[in-house]
C-alpha cells in the first residue's frame, strides 16, 4: 500500500484457514464483509507449498512457493490487491522451524534420502548421522511402515520402479529415490539379460554407465568439491540411462524384467532376497512407524514424524527459507508476520533480530531505534507468571495468555472446593495436578519422545568425560537425570544463548526444576543434579577447552530445544484430557489447577501488557484451541452453580449407566470420560432462537461428539490411545454417546439435561459477550478466529476447522442497521448480538485507533450488591476516552444482567474523565452521571455490557 508506514500495527485481525476448500479467491470475495466488520487485517494461516490435502498448512515442503492447492499467483495478487483497496494489510502465519517431508515435492528431503550425508541439503535438517545404532550411521530412519518391515517387504508392498532414467521405490502412494550408486543392483541384472546384444552399442553404453556409477563419490562424502561432483555426475548418468532406454527398446525391456526378479514374488520369501539387498544399501532405512520414538535420528516437530525440523540458524537455510516471504514484505503484499513455534529455534532471539534486520532491507528502510520494522508476534506460551522476553524483536504473542486470564477472570472461585469434590467423587478419586503433569512428561519422554531425550543424555555423557571431577557419572544417571529435570520444568524452555550473560529468570527456572528433581529422586546422589544445573547455567569450567565448551553450549542449546515439545505433549495433549475438573480452563497456556483470576489481577495483567506488548494479539479462540470461545464461556457457567451440577451429575450418571459396557473388569466409557463428555454436551448443545434448548441431537451433532471424545479419549492415553488403539473401548464410547442422545421417547437423559444445558447456555452467552468486549478493548490487538463473531460452538480440530458459512453472516451484518439493541438482545441465541457488539466496537477502533494504540489504562472501581461481578476501567488518551463495563458471575445477578437487577452497584468516574458528552456507544442514550457515579442500572439497562464514551 501506497503511503504505508511502518511497522503497521493492525487496529483488528482476523484470522483466516486456507486450504483448497477455502482458496485466495473466496479470500477475496469476503474482503468487503470484513471491511463492514471493522477488521484492519486479515491473519492468514500457511498458503505455502504443502501437502495438496492439508487443511492447516504448517506441513510445508516448498517455502518459496505458493500452495497450488489455495490458489495462482493471480489469484493470489487479486486478493491482495482487494485487501490494498479497502486499506486492509495482511499477517501471515510464517512456519520457521520445519518443513512436512510427506510429499515427494519436498525436493531438499528427497535429495537427502537420495544422497545421505553428501546431499547438499543435508545440513538444513537437524539429522543424527552417527547415531548410538551402528546399522543407522549415514542413514536416516523412515518410519512410514504400516508393518514390520520384513512382513512388508514380503507381501510385496515394497515395489522398485523405473521411469524417465531414474530409479524410485514405491510404497503405497509415497514415492522414494533410490541411491543412484545403487543403481547397479538393477543394470547388472539388465546386462545379464542384454547378453545376446554383446555387440550392440546400447550393451557398450549399459557397462559404460555401470563403470560411471563405480566411481561415483560415496554417499558419504561431505567435502564440497566430492559432493559437487556427485551431483554433476549423478544427473549425467541419469540422462545417459534415460537416452538409452528410450532409443534402444531392448534396454527399457532388460531393465522391466530385471525389476520383476528384484521385487519379489509374495508367497516366495527368498525372492525378496535382492530387493532387501538394495534397500539396505539406501541412505533411509524403512521402518514400522511405532519404533519411532526410539530410534528416529532426525529431530521433528513435536512427535510428528512427517514434520521434520530445520536449522534455520544457519545463514544459508535462512535466506532460502525467506526468499518468497521477504519479497512479499517488499511489495507489500504482507504486512505482519506469526511465527509459529519460535520455542522450536535454536536461537530464537537472534532469528527475531535477523528477520527484521532482512524485513528493513526488503522494504527499503533503515532498521528503526527498537530494532522492529514489521509487525511481529511470536506463538509463544507463556506459563503462569513467565514473561516475554523483551530482547524479543516482536510486538507480543498470539494471545493465549490473554485467553487465559480472561477465562481465569469468569470463573467463580468461591466454588473450587465444591467443584474439586464433585469431580473426585464423580470418577472415585483425587488428581493431584502437579502430579499428574511430572508422571505424564515422564510418559511422553518414554513413549513418544525417547530418542530425544536419550540423545540429550550421550551428549551429557560425553560432556562429563571431558573433567575428572564428573566423569565417573554413569550415562544411565546422566541420562535419568535430564529426564527427571525435563519433567520438572514449570515452563516450555529457557533462552540462553552462547555469550549473553543467563538472565536471573532462566537461572530461577533451572534451580526449580533441578530442585523439584531433587525431591522427587532422592536416592540419586545430588551432585549429578548440581553437575547438569551447572551445565545448564554456561557455568564451565576453568579447565574447559574450547571444544568442550562448544560440546557444552551444543548440550544446552539442544537441551532448550527438547523441553517443548516434552511440555506441550505432557500438558497440552495428555494432562488437559485427564484434569477435567473444569475443562473450560484446559487451554493452550491455561492453569487449569488454578481456579479464578480476582478482578484486580487481570487489570494488573492489562496494566503489564499496555506497558509493556501494547500491540500484542488478544486471542479468544484460535485452530489450536481446545475448545471455542463460546464453548468455554459455557463450561466457565459450571463454576457458578456446584449444587445444580453436582445433583445433575448424579442424575445423568444413574440414567445413563444402562448404556455402558464392561470390558475387562471396567465400566466403559470411565467416570472421567462421563464427566468430560457432559461438559462437552453443556458447551456445545444448541439452542433455539426463543432462548429454549434443542429438544434432541441431531445426526450430525452426534457424529462430532463421538467424533470429538474418540480424540479424547485418544489424548488422554489410559484406556486407548493413538499407538495402541482399543478398538472396544472406542465402540463402547461411540455407542455411549449414540444412546444417551437417541431422540427416542424412551430416552431418560435429555429430558433432565436440557434444563441445565438451557440454565448454562444463557450464563455462558452473558460471559461470551463480556469476553468479547474485554477482548476487543483491553490493551492490544483484539484477534478473531474466522466465524466466530457470531456464537460458534466447535471443539477441538479438525471441529473448528469447518466451512464458515459467510453470506449468512454478510446478511446478518447487513440487517444490524434496521435492528434495535433490545430485539438483538430478546434473540440473542442467534448471535446477532455478538456480531454487533463486535462491529460497533471495532470500528471505533479504527476510527479512533490511538485511544486503544497509545491510551492509558484506568482500572475504575465499582461498589454495591455485585461489586464483584462488575468488570470496569477506562482507557483515555488527551481529551478522548472510553469507560468498559462488562459483567461477571452473572447468575448471581439473573438473567438478563440488565437494569434493576443490578440493585444500588456503582460506578465512580475518575476526575481525568470529562463527562458533559458522555453517552453509551450502543444505544447512543446520554447516561445520568451524578456526582462522577454511575449506576450500572442505569449504564446497562438494555444491553449487559456497555461502553462509555465522549467521542
Amino acid at each position: 500500500m501506497k503511503g504505508q508506514r511502518h511497522p503497521r500495527i493492525p487496529t483488528c485481525t482476523y484470522r483466516l484457514q486456507l486450504n483448497r476448500w477455502f482458496t485466495f479467491s473466496q479470500a477475496r470475495d469476503i474482503v468487503p464483509y470484513l471491511d463492514a466488520l471493522g477488521v484492519s487485517d486479515v491473519y492468514a494461516s500457511p498458503y505455502f507449498q504443502a501437502s495438496p490435502d492439508s487443511l492447516h498448512g504448517y506441513d510445508i515442503t516448498d517455502h518459496n512457493k505458493l500452495n497450488a492447492a489455495i490458489g495462482t499467483r493471480a489469484d493470489y495478487d487479486a486478493w491482495i490487491a482487494q485487501l490494498h483497496a479497502h486499506t486492509m494489510g495482511q499477517v501471515v502465519d510464517f512456519v520457521p522451524n520445519h518443513v512436512g517431508i510427506g510429499d515427494s515435492r519436498n525436493q531438499w528431503w528427497m535429495d537427502v534420502l537420495e544422497n545421505g550425508p553428501s546431499s547438499r541439503y543435508a545440513p538444513y535438517f537437524d539429522i543424527d548421522w552417527e547415531p548410538l545404532k551402528f546399522d543407522l550411521r549415514d542413514k536416516v530412519l523412515l518410519p512410514i511402515l504400516s508393518d514390520q518391515y520384513g512382513r512388508v517387504l514380503e507381501r510385496g508392498e515394497l515395489q522398485v520402479r523405473f521411469e524417465e532414467g531414474t530409479f524410485y521405490l514405491l510404497y503405497g502412494e509415497r514415492r522414494l529415490p533410490i541411491a543412484p550408486g545403487t543403481y547397479r543392483y538393477v543394470l547388472e541384472i539388465a546386462l545379464q539379460n542384454l547378453a545376446k546384444h554383446k555387440d550392440e552399442d546400447f550393451y557398450a553404453e549399459l557397462q559404460s554407465i555401470l563403470t560411471a556409477l563405480e566411481y561415483l563419490p560415496k554417499r558419504t562424502e561431505t567435502d564440497p568439491k566430492r559432493i559437487a561432483e556427485r551431483a554433476r555426475e549423478r544427473e549425467i548418468i541419469k540422462r545417459r540411462l534415460q537416452r538409452r532406454s528410450a532409443e534402444a527398446p531392448q534396454v527399457q525391456q532388460a531393465i522391466e524384467k530385471a525389476l520383476v526378479q528384484i521385487n519379489g514374488k509374495p508367497g516366495d520369501p527368498r525372492s525378496f532376497d535382492a530387493l532387501d539387498e538394495l534397500l539396505n544399501a539406501q541412505s533411509y532405512r524403512l521402518a514400522f512407524w511405532r519404533v519411532a520414538a526410539e530410534e528416529i535420528n532426525y529431530r521433528r516437530f513435536f512427535d510428528v514424524n512427517e514434520l521434520a525440523a530445520i536449522r534455520v540458524e544457519l545463514p544459508k537455510v535462512f535466506d532460502a527459507v525467506h526468499r518468497l516471504l521477504l519479497d512479499l514484505v517488499s511489495t507489500g503484499a504482507v504486512t505482519g508476520l506469526r511465527i509459529d513455534h519460535p520455542d522450536g529455534l535454536y536461537l530464537p532471539g537472534e532469528y527475531f533480530e535477523k528477520l527484521q534486520q532482512r524485513c528493513a532491507k526488503a522494504l527499503g528502510m533503515a532498521l528503526p531505534k527498537d530494532g522492529r520494522a514489521i509487525y511481529i508476534v511470536a506463538e509463544k506460551i507463556l506459563s503462569g507468571a513467565e514473561a516475554l522476553g523483551k530482547d524479543w524483536r516482536v510486538h507480543g504473542t498470539t494471545g493465549y495468555d490473554f485467553a487465559n486470564q480472561v477465562t481465569q477472570l469468569l470463573v467463580d472461585s468461591s466454588a473450587e472446593e465444591a467443584i474439586t469434590k464433585t469431580f473426585h467423587r464423580f470418577i472415585g478419586h483425587s488428581v493431584p495436578f502437579s502430579h499428574l503433569l511430572y508422571a505424564k512428561k515422564l510418559q511422553v519422554m518414554k513413549l513418544a519422545l525417547a530418542n530425544d531425550v536419550d540423545v540429550l543424555g550421550n551428549m551429557l555423557d560425553r560432556v562429563s568425560e571431558r573433567s575428572r571431577w564428573y566423569r565417573d557419572f554413569t550415562l544411565e544417571a546422566l541420562s535419568r537425570a535430564v529426564r527427571e529435570t525435563i519433567a520438572c520444568f514449570p515452563v516450555y524452555r529457557t533462552y540462553l544463548a552462547p555469550g549473553q550473560p543467563v538472565s536471573e529468570g532462566d537461572c530461577q527456572i533451572v534451580e526449580r526444576a533441578i530442585s523439584a528433581a531433587k525431591r522427587r529422586n532422592p536416592a540419586m546422589d545430588e551432585s549429578i543434579f548440581n553437575f547438569l544445573r551447572d551445565v545448564l547455567l554456561f557455568r564451565f569450567p576453568a579447565s574447559l577447552d574450547s571444544a568442550g565448551r562448544a560440546a557444552h553450549t551444543h548440550f544446552v542449546l539442544k537441551f532448550q530445544q527438547t523441553t517443548g515439545p516434552v511440555m506441550a505433549k505432557g500438558l497440552e495433549d495428555t494432562v488437559f484430557y485427564i484434569y477435567n475438573r473444569l475443562t473450560a480452563l484446559n487451554e493452550v497456556g491455561g492453569e487449569p489447577q488454578q481456579f479464578g483470576l480476582s478482578i484486580e489481577a487481570f487489570h494488573e495483567r492489562n496494566q503489564g501488557r499496555q506497558r509493556n506488548w501494547p500491540a500484542t494479539l488478544l486471542g479468544t479462540s484460535t485452530h489450536d484451541t481446545k475448545r471455542s470461545e463460546d464453548v468455554r464461556a459455557r463450561i466457565l457457567a459450571i463454576s457458578e452453580i456446584p449444587d445444580l451440577w453436582r445433583r445433575s451429575l448424579q442424575r445423568w450418571r444413574a440414567v445413563n449407566r444402562r448404556w455402558k459396557r464392561t470390558i475387562n473388569d471396567l465400566e466403559a466409557p470411565d467416570p472421567n470420560e462421563e464427566y468430560l463428555l457432559y461438559q462437552a454436551l453443556l458447551g456445545t448443545w444448541p439452542m433455539q432462537v426463543s432462548g429454549e434448548s434443542e429438544p434432541a441431537a441431531t445426526p450430525e451433532y452426534v457424529e462430532r461428539i463421538q467424533a470429538y471424545m474418540a480424540k479424547a479419549l485418544h489424548e488422554a492415553k489410559i484406556n486407548t490411545s493413538w499407538i495402541q488403539p482399543n478398538d472396544e473401548w472406542d465402540a463402547a464410547m461411540r455407542d455411549f454417546v449414540a444412546k444417551i442422545l437417541d431422540a427416542s421417547p424412551r430416552n431418560k437423559f435429555l429430558p433432565i439435561f436440557s434444563p441445565v444445558a438451557q440454565e448454562i447456555a444463557r450464563f455462558g452467552a452473558i460471559n461470551s459477550l463480556t469476553q468479547t468486549l474485554l477482548k476487543l478493548t483491553s490493551p492490544g490487538v483484539p484477534d478473531i478466529y474466522q466465524g466466530t463473531e457470531i456464537w460458534d460452538y466447535s471443539l477441538v480440530d479438525p471441529d473448528n476447522r469447518r466451512a464458515v458459512d459467510y453470506n449468512r453472516r454478510r446478511d446478518m451484518l447487513e440487517g444490524l442497521a434496521i435492528a434495535s439493541p433490545a430485539e438483538l438482545m430478546q434473540t440473542w441465541p442467534d448471535g446477532r448480538i455478538k456480531l454487533f457488539l463486535t462491529q460497533r466496537v471495532l470500528r471505533f477502533r479504527r476510527d479512533h485507533a490511538d485511544l486503544f494504540q497509545r491510551g492509558d489504562y484506568l482500572p475504575l472501581r465499582a461498589s454495591g450488591t455485585f461489586a464483584e461481578c462488575c468488570v470496569t476501567f477506562a482507557r483515555r488518551v488527551a481529551e478522548k476516552w472510553i469507560v468498559v463495563i462488562a459483567p461477571r458471575l452473572p447468575s448471581r445477578v439473573g438473567f438478563p444482567p440488565v437494569g434493576e437487577a443490578w440493585k444500588d452497584t456503582t460506578i465512580e468516574f475518575p476526575e481525568t474523565l470529562s463527562l458533559p458528552q458522555a453517552h453509551d456507544l450502543f444505544t447512543c442514550q446520554p447516561l445520568p452521571v451524578r456526582d462522577r457515579e454511575l449506576k450500572v442500572a442505569d449504564a446497562l439497562s438494555i444491553l449487559p455490557f456497555g461502553v462509555i464514551t465522549n467521542l
